[in-house]
């Protein structure tokens, strides 16, 4: 039986931009999916912190050290450039992988440095 756990999380990044004339999803520095193991076109989860809103969609990336974190079209509604969010992603594991799992989560600082990454 497979059950799902948090795969990785981006954790109070704030969001740069909202582009609502764009044809979806959220747009992400390439530092920032590489440092949490994100891939291109994945499923995300993001919650607002300013507004409470939750919403999923798929991440893409955008110019590598640029430290962007853009909503695109419908999610530029969800939220505002400021914003601290937390992205999630999840994976399915079977009990015996599960045992020894541990997400990725990386921390940001209000300029969207990262401050520290787990596991090291």
């Amino acid at each position: 039986m497979l059950s799902f756990y948090l795969k990785s999380k981006l954790h109070r990044i704030r969001v740069t931009d909202a582009r609502l004339d764009y044809m979806g999803s959220m747009t992400f520095d390439p530092d920032f999916l590489d440092a949490a193991g994100i891939a291109q076109f994945e499923k995300i989860l993001v919650a607002d912190l300013e507004n409470g809103e939750r919403f999923e969609t798929y991440a893409i990336a955008g110019e590598r050290g640029s430290r962007v974190c853009c909503l695109n079209g419908a999610t530029a509604h969800k939220g505002r450039p400021g914003d601290r969010v937390i992205v999630f992603t999840f994976c399915a594991l079977t009990p015996e992988e599960a045992a020894g799992h541990e997400p990725r989560v990386v921390v940001f600082g209000d300029g969207n440095e990262i401050l520290r990454k787990s596991p090291v």
